[in-house]
């Protein structure tokens, strides 16, 4: 697919600091931001289905639909229009999220869920995935105190989660950053804000549009 955009995603386990990182990305390089699940109005009733902890489970396969569906639409709804504008867009979680979390965390088979996404995005890959790379133990400290139904799972999980997440990014270094997400936000954010423009460069300007105006999303 041919755009004239670039996308990028922020990965991690939760509670490692990747919505903070997206904003600080997104507000630095006048882009787009956005995040998943829950970016647009079917996918805040699909993230409420995903991740409530009052509601019904999803079966293990329910739950990569839903996550499939959610994407499809965020493709549709605000991706892709931003992409074909020009501008770039930064996103809170993207495709990786799956393989880690309903690939390794989960168990589902990787090469199925990977046509599943390659289907609901249209075959859009990220340009650059960043992964803030923290211990599970020091992502649980800095979580909230209503855990989600996917935070609330055991440390097992969120184990397995971030070593797919290293596996997917040691079989493609060339589509992703390993940045460590322990030190100070301040420090995180220039270690990402240089990785992205030394494997990027900056944004061209967009015509019809005022520099400066920050990026918009969610």
């Amino acid at each position: 697919m041919t755009v004239a955009g670039r996308l990028i995603a922020i990965e991690g386990i939760d509670g490692c600091g990747k919505s903070t990182q997206a904003r600080i990305l997104a507000e630095g390089l006048d882009a787009v931001l956005t995040h998943e699940p829950g970016a647009t109005a079917l996918g805040r009733s699909l993230r409420s289905l995903l991740l409530d902890p009052g509601g019904e489970a999803p079966a293990e396969r329910a739950e990569a639909l839903l996550m499939a569906a959610d994407r499809a639409q965020h493709v549709a709804d605000v991706v892709l229009p931003a992409l074909r504008s020009g501008r770039w867009v930064v996103t809170d979680r993207f495709s990786a999220s799956t393989f880690a979390y309903q690939g390794y965390g989960r168990g589902l088979p990787l090469e199925e869920l990977r046509g599943l996404v390659a289907w609901a995005t249209e075959g859009l890959s990220p340009d650059l995935q960043v992964l803030v790379d923290v211990e599970p133990s020091l992502a649980r400290g800095r979580a909230g105190t209503t855990p989600d139904r996917l935070e609330a799972l055991d440390g097992s999980f969120h184990d397995r989660v971030r070593h797919g997440y290293l596996a997917l990014a040691d079989a493609e270094p060339d589509r992703w950053v390993v940045v460590d997400g322990a030190g100070p936000v301040e420090e995180v954010a220039v270690a990402i804000g240089r990785a992205v423009r030394e494997r990027l460069g900056e944004p061209d300007p967009v015509p019809g549009r005022a520099g400066g105006e920050g990026g918009a999303g969610s």
